[in-house]
């Protein structure tokens, strides 16, 4: 059984979320281990559905799971070799380490989920047109975005726990 099926999900890169996170909630509750006769086979099965909805929940891991189910998920930690690709990326880069403001990070999330929203794009092209290398391309461009966003969600932590402290506020 395919992680898709696990969640009773279609095999595709647009996948319904929230019936994603009903279905793991409703997996987790089945298969726990506290509720179970056989605690290591729960243990295993729990671990096994966390791992799938991980997966799923990421389009670029989704991206790669759909690959990896057609045998064409080889040399995926390839580096990128798209020059303008790694131009911009390093732009974006630095854009993130110069960013001191809320909106300045707003805009540079956006800026990237533009990025990704193409990608998904593309790679819907490549995988229906079984254009395997560029698939794969895509998906390590899809990768290093999602480290980007994630990157973008820290330092917004960051930015307000600064913003909510203050040396005059009385412990």
């Amino acid at each position: 059984m395919n992680h898709f099926e696990l969640f009773d999900l279609p095999v595709a890169l647009d996948i319904d979320l929230v019936a994603l996170k009903a279905n793991f909630l409703k997996l987790q509750q089945l298969h726990h281990p506290d509720k179970a006769l056989d605690k290591d086979q729960a243990l295993i099965m729990s671990s096994d559905i966390n791992q799938a909805y991980k997966i799923l929940s990421q389009v670029d891991s989704r991206a790669a799971y759909l690959l990896s189910l057609k045998k064409q998920d080889h040399h995926l930690d390839q580096s990128i070799h798209d020059f303008e690709f790694l131009q911009s990326a390093l732009e974006i880069r630095e854009q993130l380490d110069e960013a001191d403001s809320q909106e300045q990070l707003i805009t540079l999330k956006n800026e990237v989920k533009q990025w990704v929203d193409g990608l998904i794009r593309e790679f819907k092209i490549d995988y229906s047109d079984e254009d395997w290398s560029e698939a794969r391309d895509t998906v390590r461009k899809l990768r290093f975005f999602q480290r980007v966003l994630n990157d973008i969600d820290k330092a917004e932590d960051q930015l307000l726990d600064e913003d909510s402290f203050d040396l005059d506020d009385d412990f």
